[in-house]
């Protein structure tokens, strides 16, 4: 072959391969991601959850599969159409990227995020426009979710459930919902999480949790209990920044998932995440539903800790302890240590900064740093400085300017107040 010949067939060769290199780069987006449709009650916890998930890259509220119902929420939420078969469902559309999350595996997510065997409702809320159902674009998808219904059912018998209501059916089409519900967690950080999930997991998922879970140490005594999310839950992880992390008290707080509180003697439903329920020797005492910033935390747990005494009132009232009280009296020679909160245990003041001032209430010349924060107080016709735990935020005193050698004086009252002793060694 001449060489000519061969120079004109190695450029057309060249020109196929970049041609082919072009049409690959130009390989439209649907070509590297999928959707799916699914309902699993309200959708607002849906969504978020299928958000935070590696992999899928966008989540929309909506509504689908509905006949002769307006696709609005006010038009599926009417009485009337509660339980209509033809309602629309609430729904999320996911779109996802099959490299990096398999369907499969999002539909493993799926199931196990609700309660696939509750039919038109999944707890409290109840109408067709909460039943569980898949929406397919494809027969494959279709293949894909009956093969994942069927092996989560054999997981659900074993755990004593009944049988999935889940529908597979293809999408028709898709209507996304009002503004105001996408991201309606994300836009609403003062609430919780719909948590309707079995407990139940796929092998290979280390995050279950199961009955077996021994709640022995929690039948003695008092305890802070807190009902966690088994899937993604923007509540609670807000409480464990906010609350939970910076909480040091003597009061042991546990996490456990709604499917672990077995032995436990409680009244106030689980299937909101976070729930905050107080208990006396495995009993409820106190529960609320939800995610409690740190004020409302604290007020919680003064009543269940303190209850009706001078410790509440200074605390939450701030009231005053009596000149020489019990506790100063305790208190005012203490040997070497840190005088605490006695609601969140974060160190307040050290021995080291203590003095005598001869009022009947315990003194120091500075707080621990970071410890306090100071607030204007203009009660009872005087101007004053109160000082406040910087954590739990309940009153603890107030700081005048008579102390030793022209230093503060924390005027503090002993009530709210614990002991640590400094460790030796």
């Amino acid at each position: 072959m001449a060489q000519s010949t061969l120079l004109k067939l190695f450029a057309a060769l060249m020109l196929l391969g970049s041609t082919a290199q072009a049409q690959d780069s130009t390989i439209p987006a649907t070509r590297h991601t999928d959707t799916i449709v699914v309902g699993a009650g309200c959708f607002w916890g849906v969504e978020k959850r299928f958000e935070a998930m590696d992999g899928v890259i966008d989540a929309v509220s909506g509504y689908a599969d509905g006949n002769g119902v307006e696709p609005t929420y006010r038009a599926i939420t009417q009485k009337r159409n509660q339980h209509n078969p033809n309602n629309h469902a609430e729904v999320v559309r996911i779109t996802f990227n099959p490299a990096v999350i398999s369907l499969t595996t999002l539909l493993q997510r799926y199931f196990e995020m609700h309660d696939p065997t509750q039919l038109n409702r999944q707890g409290n809320d109840i109408g067709t426009q909460y039943r569980s159902i898949i929406l397919t674009n494809s027969q494959q998808q279709a293949d894909s979710a009956r093969q994942v219904q069927a092996a989560y059912q054999l997981l659900l018998s074993q755990a004593g459930y009944g049988a999935i209501t889940t529908q597979i059916k293809p999408l028709r089409e898709f209507f996304p919902a009002e503004q105001y519900h996408q991201d309606y967690i994300a836009k609403n950080p003062n609430g919780y999480c719909p948590d309707h999930s079995t407990g139940v997991r796929f092998a290979g998922d280390n995050k279950s949790q199961t009955a077996a879970v021994d709640n022995s140490a929690l039948l003695s005594g008092k305890h802070i209990l807190v009902i966690d999310s088994e899937n993604y839950c923007p509540y609670c992880e807000k409480f464990k920044a906010e609350v939970a992390n910076r909480y040091q008290g003597d009061i042991p707080l546990h996490f456990r998932y709604a499917s672990a509180v077995n032995g436990l003697t409680l009244k106030t439903p689980t299937w909101a995440t976070p729930t905050i329920i107080l208990l006396q020797d495995g009993k409820e005492v106190f529960g609320r539903q939800g995610y409690v910033n740190p004020d409302e935390f604290y007020l919680l747990l003064g009543k269940f800790k303190l209850g009706d005494t001078e410790a509440f009132d200074v605390a939450f009232d701030k009231g005053t302890d009596g000149r020489f009280c019990q506790q100063y009296e305790i208190f005012k020679n203490t040997p070497d240590g840190v005088f605490t909160d006695k609601l969140s245990g974060a160190p307040l003041f050290d021995t080291r900064d203590r003095f005598d001032s001869g009022t009947g209430w315990l003194s120091f010349t500075k707080a621990v740093n970071g410890a306090v924060i100071e607030k204007p107080d203009n009660s009872y016709g005087m101007r004053r400085t109160e000082i406040r735990a910087k954590v739990s935020g309940i009153h603890l005193g107030h700081v005048f300017n008579d102390g030793p050698n022209g230093r503060p004086r924390y005027c503090i009252n002993a009530t709210v107040l614990d002991f640590v002793p400094r460790a030796q060694g």
